[in-house]
């Protein structure tokens, strides 16, 4: 199996128990399906996504490098016009997805904020860890000091849990900030997230719900509840997060939320905590992700569906 380090793991479990499918969460994190399946199975087996210890002597000497099957960079030896940069994540795009896409974006390009944007509720869920590791951090130390505990980044193991939430932005406002215990499955959807917390947003005229592809999302039981109530979805494209302004509200929480000068120590201060700054983003700031949606939909038309630097 792949190894895969403790914030990628606890980001899969996160999108596991949210209620994707093993292969929408491999597609996602950009790894294979069958370590994803492997995951899940050991997590529900010991509770734990820890790796389990390998026998034998532990190897002196790194192993090959893996490989994708595609080609990141054919650079001469020597370019002075170039330099190296770790590759973006994101989503395996297919041809298919990349036509949808730019059929979407062209059919909302001429959308206006004034007129249409202003009416649409964006929704979506996000995971956050307990503990955020910056692997840019540094310390200062003399030679020899090393395995100073004041040297050591000390860290809970499988990093130590996380929290899924579920929120809701609009020009105007914003949700409660959810938090979605265990697996996420349509039943919880429509009962602890659409009914109570939704559909008080969604009760002016004019107003179009905007949920992405996930199967909770899809399923009879949500679309059926959704109709009954004469709520009026947005269409979506598979794996477009970039076209969620969203997105950006969930980074600047994730900010907030490490700018913090004492981090939670257990799951239930962390999602207090992200309740509390939730509420203390400027609507200013919800509204300005929300007027940018006219360039999103540039971009994508732009790169041809293919990824946006949103």
């Amino acid at each position: 199996m792949s190894q895969l380090n403790a914030s990628v793991r606890e980001n899969a479990l996160g999108r596991l128990q949210a209620g994707q499918s093993q292969s929408e969460v491999a597609r996602a994190l950009r790894v294979s399906q069958s370590t994803i399946s492997r995951l899940w199975h050991r997590f529900q087996q010991t509770g734990s996504s820890a790796p389990a210890p390998r026998s034998g002597r532990p190897r002196v000497t790194s192993g090959p490098l893996p490989t994708t099957g595609a080609t990141l960079s054919s650079a001469p030896a020597y370019n002075p016009g170039l330099h190296a940069y770790r590759p973006l994540r994101g989503n395996v795009l297919t041809r298919r997805h990349c036509q949808a896409r730019m059929q979407w974006a062209n059919q909302h390009l001429q959308w206006t904020l004034a007129n249409n944007w202003r009416h649409v509720v964006f929704s979506d869920e996000s995971y956050f860890l307990l503990q955020h590791h910056d692997s840019r951090r540094r310390v200062y130390r003399r030679q020899g000091e090393r395995y100073h505990q004041q040297c050591v980044d000390e860290a809970p193991p499988h990093g130590g849990g996380g929290v899924m939430v579920w929120g809701a932005i609009t020009n105007t406002g914003r949700s409660q900030l959810v938090e979605v215990p265990g697996r996420l499955n349509a039943q919880h959807y429509v009962q602890d997230i659409l009914q109570p917390h939704a559909l008080p947003l969604l009760a002016a005229p004019r107003v179009q719900f905007q949920h992405d592809n996930a199967r909770p999302h899809t399923a009879r039981l949500t679309t059926n509840f959704l109709a009954a109530n004469n709520v009026n979805t947005l269409p979506w494209p598979s794996l477009s997060p970039d076209l969620n302004p969203i997105e950006h509200a969930w980074d600047e929480l994730g900010r907030r939320l490490n700018a913090r000068v004492n981090a939670p120590p257990k799951t239930r201060q962390l999602f207090q905590a992200l309740q509390q700054e939730w509420d203390y983003i400027p609507q200013q700031t919800l509204r300005r992700l929300i007027a940018s949606m006219p360039r999103r939909c540039q971009a994508v038309i732009d790169s041809r569906g293919s990824h946006t630097h949103y």
